[in-house]
């Protein structure tokens, strides 16, 4: 994942040690407050307008690196202080959004230039948490963020009598096939979320007042409306998309409860209906790629290689994997990380303190100071995240020379899209031979189980990506109240995905907040979005390429220009709408799925003759 750009998250250093950075933050002062000018001091004109849109962006610039600055250090070492420390830059910093969004709506009637009506835009639709322009309402909204953000970042639970961590807990429910231990660390993993309903209640309740007063109905209203398109368009644009690829889904979901029969029985998970969440290798049965084993074709030769095996027997190191994808994208003619990225990233886990492990990609100063933020682990899902991470790092350099307010991808499913782009061709076996993980490219009696193992992952995703913002958009509007955060987020799970929880849920319970981008307030329709995208880019790329082979053997590495038509739709960041920036790399203007059924068209056919005898779908 990225952090937005307007929730200003960048860095501090993290270099030789602990000591150092605590030294540079204690010398460092936050920069004095700005004077306080408003839109009113500038008038209602396009000269007007224009001026004001250049003070926004200087005085957002100033603020974003100190408060990216003090994020970063929260995230990478998390105590009261540096809770309390990003709490008061994040209110400074969304109070002075709340105050530019505020005044930025004085211009809609003004006839301003296309570039300054876009930014007034941006100004209006870019806060995530909205507060009210009242005093007190930014600090109570950064407080509540950061507590529900720490919360889960240091949530632990029993388990066979020792308090364990998230990574723990899924490693466990990735490899363990005992559904007793999957159940328990599924349900364990989930007693660190209920005290966090009462502040995520009144979070929503004040960052909806917030985008009240910026004329939106609700924040969920508020968050569809910069696509480019109507709110309520926009819903149904993923709608659409979604009905593209629902059929594969349903039939991949058939195939995989037919198999979890097979091995649990009856009792388990019978052979009709939903399927059983914590059955499925991870912690909120969004991928599925960790159950290979269990649901492997009988009838075909399995996979000839394990990419994690693959790592550790070549002697890979997390900081290995990081040059490695770094490589990818300048085999394609981008340039190289800068060594400040080597000295500043967190790529593993430090010893000693609490951090925030969930994978991200930063630039603190929004133009070269490019770091991650990874617990890296070498395996293969890590292999694809690295890729993935950097892909954002690689996007957030190519529109650093764009005005402040453009300096973010042509929408948030772009930015996601782009490093999930380079992984698709960084998964190939094509690719793995030619960086020397894989001495043969397996023939076609292969591509069946690569393609099942990708389908586990990706394809999987597609009803989670979409079911956690319409059961935030429902709650946001008020149709779903608190009473009802659990059932809604259940009901969710089993209208779009098809499962169920292991057993009956607490009365207490509140899972949704299990998932990091509810805590942590992150939108999360950017990664349905991503994993549509990012095969319409795969697709223009392997074209662009002269690839003539199936899409799904496709590896760009080394294809100098798809690089430079890639870097060239990066370059305009989110200048232009993202039609625009889409058609630039891709030819198309539109959203597309097709590429999706193009890429998995052997394994839907194979999946349709598995499923022929099986009784598919499910009551919601």
């Amino acid at each position: 994942m990225k952090r937005t750009l307007m929730t200003a998250v960048a860095a501090c250093a993290l270099t030789a040690s602990l000591a150092a950075c605590a030294s540079m933050e204690a010398n460092a002062q936050a920069p004095a407050p700005a004077p306080a000018v408003t839109a009113f001091a500038f008038p209602a004109t396009p000269e007007g307008a224009r001026a004001f849109v250049e003070d926004a962006e200087t005085r957002l610039a100033e603020l974003s690196e100190y408060a990216g600055r003090v994020a970063w250090v929260r995230n990478t070492y998390i105590t009261h202080d540096t809770m309390w420390l990003e709490s008061r830059a994040n209110a400074e910093y969304t109070e002075l959004g709340v105050q530019l969004a505020t005044d930025a709506a004085r211009f809609n009637d003004v006839q301003a230039d296309a570039d300054t009506r876009r930014k007034l835009n941006i100004l209006r639709q870019s806060l995530t948490l909205p507060a009210p322009n009242r005093p007190g309402a930014a600090t109570e909204l950064a407080e509540i963020a950061t507590r529900l953000d720490s919360t889960y970042a240091t949530g632990r639970f029993e388990h066979e009598g020792e308090q364990i961590t998230l990574n723990q807990a899924e490693e466990i429910i990735a490899e363990s096939r005992d559904p007793a231990v999957t159940r328990a660390v599924y349900e364990g993993w989930r007693t660190i979320s209920p005290g966090m309903r009462d502040d995520y209640a009144r979070l929503v309740e004040v960052a909806n007042e917030g985008a009240r007063d910026l004329g939106y109905a609700d924040t969920g209203a508020m968050w569809r409306s910069g696509y480019d398109m109507d709110p309520d368009a926009f819903a149904a644009e993923t709608d659409r998309l979604w009905n593209q690829v629902q059929p594969f889904y349903e039939n991949l979901h058939c195939y995989v409860r037919s198999r979890l029969n097979a091995k649990y029985g009856d009792a388990v998970q019978p052979d009709t209906g939903p399927i059983r969440a914590d059955l499925l290798g991870n912690m909120w049965s969004q991928q599925w790629g960790n159950i290979y084993d269990v649901v492997a074709p009988a009838n075909l030769p399995d996979s000839s290689y394990d990419l994690t095996e693959l790592l550790v027997e070549a002697a890979y190191t997390p900081e290995k994997i990081a040059r490695t994808s770094e490589q990818f994208y300048t085999s394609v003619g981008l340039a190289p990380l800068p060594e400040s990225f080597w000295e500043r990233s967190q790529i593993v886990r430090p010893a000693g303190r609490e951090v925030v492990c969930h994978a991200s990609a930063w630039n603190v100063d929004n133009v070269e100071d490019l770091r991650i933020k990874m617990c890296t682990r070498v395996n293969a899902e890590d292999f694809q995240t690295m890729h993935h991470e950097l892909g954002h790092n690689y996007y957030q350099r190519a529109y650093n020379q764009q005005p402040f307010l453009f300096r973010n991808g042509a929408n948030d499913g772009f930015h996601e899209a782009i490093g999930d782009f380079a992984a698709l061709s960084a998964q190939t076996p094509t690719y793995l031979n030619q960086i020397g993980l894989l001495d043969t490219i397996p023939g076609e009696e292969e591509d069946i189980p690569f393609l099942l193992k990708t389908a586990l992952d990706k394809i999987a995703f597609l009803p989670f990506g979409l079911m956690v913002d319409r059961w935030r958009w429902d709650v946001q509007s008020g149709e779903t109240t608190p009473a009802q955060y659990n059932d809604a987020w259940t009901a969710n799970m089993l209208r779009y995905q098809g499962l169920t929880p292991p057993g009956p849920r607490p009365s207490d319970a509140f899972d949704p907040g299990a998932k990091y981008h509810i805590p942590g307030n992150v939108p999360y329709t950017r990664y349905f979005l991503a994993h549509i995208y990012q095969f319409q880019f795969h697709r223009a790329a392997c074209e662009q390429a002269g690839w003539t082979g199936p899409l799904h053997r496709c590896s760009v590495y080394g294809d100098e220009e798809v690089g430079r038509r890639f870097n060239a739709m990066m370059e305009m960041g989110q200048s232009r709408p993202w039609p625009e920036a889409m058609q630039a790399f891709t030819g198309q203007r539109e959203n597309d799925a097709s590429a999706i059924a193009a890429y998995f068209a052997p394994l839907d056919a194979w999946l349709t003759e598995q499923n022929r005898d099986e009784d598919c779908g499910w009551e919601a």
